[in-house]
């Protein structure tokens, strides 16, 4: 059988993926990239806010086009989508043919081989992460790799706990185990991903924290970088700061979404933190982690968020200066207390609070960009470009949310080159290599 699959949303999504691809093929079965030539089709989705499933449900309706021409047999959807809908969605899709939960993804090739309709398999999603082989499509030289899936915390304004369940870690040996086979193929840089990566081991209730886990990371042979994503605020302790300070492949670039810093939104979006305790978290950082990078995410348009809530965003972005920075308009979820909360701005007014947070931090990160002109920056080269020039990144730039530096220069995808930075060209640093560097 020849299957073509599309994955949406997060890295962790994308892990979950690229494991259904292993047993995809490891039952004898070939991927194919033209969904014209597929004899049946996936589609993992995404359900966080509503243009993800927007995006999700265009997908599956794509593919559904070609079951009409006789091309394509067999429709299986995947994921947070019919996790969140399980009761609706093949109601809604009859286009699909099998759907499985976020618990059920190993069921993946049952449900391609199947020939019930519908097949439907939800599994508890609060059962521990399956250990799978996987079918890695990052890279060169880099992967995500998951330490833990679900959610304890209940912000106001997302559904991701009630679609991928209580937080649950990875037993330090798999992960250990994971690290040094991508090791052996060839990765140099781990990027750990979970809903939040600071709670790490705190359901083990045995002391394992994800500072203890990185120092044994930190020891596998082959590894060179190791970039974290996310970091909440009120979980990052003295111990981490330390070992992230002390530890050399661990990248100084922290991702750590705030979401606001007015005190009001914040017991709005139920955070623990204020802007006080954001102001101070920062400073120590800066202090303990000499040229930290710091990357956060922000949302405006909740309810309650007026000229002066939205002010004091501002003044914090101006005054704190931050090299990285994403911010979404806020979407309204069913069955979330932010959805039902009054004195909420248009989605107009929203949008034009997006744009000028946005003008404001490409100013700022321009700025920081341009102070790196000139220096020697390590960059990990993914490729060559249609004009000719290598891309990768450096520390400072993680997949898909940041810019690439551009340069020429001997370089070799998936191997690490030291690039004299010479300027800053539509938002990517752009150099050459420098000779004799390794």
């Amino acid at each position: 059988m020849k299957v073509h699959f599309t994955s949406l949303g997060c890295a962790k999504n994308l892990i979950d993926s690229e494991q259904m691809l292993a047993l995809i093929t490891a039952a004898g079965h070939e991927i194919t990239a033209d969904p014209a030539q597929a004899d049946a089709a996936v589609v993992n989705t995404c359900a966080f806010i509503e243009a993800a499933q927007q995006e999700a449900i265009d997908a599956i309706l794509e593919l559904a086009e070609l079951k009409k021409t006789g091309s394509l047999k067999r429709l299986v959807v995947t994921g947070c989508l019919p996790q969140r809908y399980q009761g609706d969605i093949l109601k809604e899709l009859p286009e699909i043919d099998a759907v499985l939960g976020v618990g059920s993804f190993p069921d993946i090739v049952a449900a391609l081989e199947s020939d019930e309709r519908h097949f439907a398999r939800f599994l508890d999603k609060n059962a521990p992460l399956p250990e799978l082989d996987r079918a890695v499509t990052t890279g060169p030289g880099w992967a995500y790799v998951k330490i833990a899936d679900g959610c304890d915390n209940r912000c106001a304004y997302c559904v991701i706990p009630s679609i991928r369940g209580r937080y649950r870690s990875r037993p330090v040996d798999a992960v250990l185990a994971e690290a040094r086979a991508l090791a052996e193929g060839g990765v140099k840089e781990l990027i750990l991903v979970a809903q939040d990566v600071t709670r790490y081991g705190h359901d083990f209730r045995d002391g394992t924290t994800l500072a203890s886990l990185l120092r044994q990371l930190a020891r596998v042979d082959g590894i060179e970088w190791i970039r974290l994503h996310y970091l909440y605020p009120n979980e990052i302790t003295d111990e981490l700061i330390d070992v992230i300070a002390a530890e050399p492949k661990i990248v100084k670039y922290l991702d750590i979404p705030i979401q606001h810093v007015n005190d009001a939104i914040l017991r709005r979006m139920r955070r623990p933190e204020t802007g006080a305790s954001i102001r101070a978290l920062f400073a120590r950082l800066r202090e303990h982690i000499p040229g930290v990078v710091l990357r956060t995410s922000l949302i405006v348009g909740l309810p309650g968020e007026g000229e002066a809530e939205f002010g004091e965003l501002l003044a914090f972005l101006r005054e704190q200066r931050l090299p990285r920075a994403g911010v979404f308009v806020f979407s309204p979820q069913e069955g979330t207390p932010a959805a039902e909360m009054p004195d909420r701005c248009t989605t107009e007014e929203a949008q034009a609070r997006q744009r000028t947070v946005m003008d404001l931090q490409n100013a700022i990160m321009d700025d920081f960009d341009r102070s790196r002109i000139g220096s020697l920056l390590r960059v990990l080269c993914e490729g060559r470009g249609e004009d000719g020039r290598w891309f990768g990144r450096s520390f400072a730039d993680s997949p898909d949310v940041d810019e690439q530096v551009l340069f020429t220069g001997d370089a070799v995808p998936g191997e690490f080159a030291t690039v004299r930075i010479e300027a800053l060209e539509d938002g990517c640093l752009t150099g050459h290599v420098e000779e004799n560097s390794k």
